[in-house]
């Protein structure tokens, strides 16, 4: 699966941003995306998931309230929402899918089987 994203950008502390990932290829074998972020200096960190089929949400606690993904099965897209920014949002955000069937967990990268190539968000004061 091929993943683009976009909507990354500048906004103030505050403000907000809608990040969307296009994915394409084998699109009947996604069971679930995530999306991830990095801040310069530090780990890739879970932001949120949602599983294809039925819509499953889950966050991190950090963005719990201010972030909402959203996914389109009929064009292939996984939105995220995010209201409120914080100037600790700030990094380069992936998003992820996860082909495999089974168990596991959704917070770790190894979970994800394809990768976009990122998109930056900036969030200043």
């Amino acid at each position: 699966v091929q993943l683009v994203e976009s909507g990354g950008g500048f906004a103030q502390a505050g403000d907000s941003l809608r990040l969307s990932c296009a994915a394409s290829g084998q699109t009947y074998m996604i069971d679930a995306v995530g999306w991830f972020r990095q801040a310069p200096g530090k780990e890739r960190e879970f932001v949120a998931r949602i599983t294809w089929t039925v819509g499953r949400e889950e966050y991190t606690d950090a963005v719990k309230g201010r972030f909402t993904i959203s996914r389109d099965t009929s064009k292939n897209t996984v939105d995220l929402q995010m209201n409120s920014l914080k100037i600790e949002d700030t990094g380069v955000y992936y998003c992820a899918v996860r082909t495999r069937a089974g168990w596991y967990d959704y917070v770790k990268i190894d979970s994800y089987d394809d990768w976009g190539q990122g998109t930056q968000v900036t969030v200043s004061s």
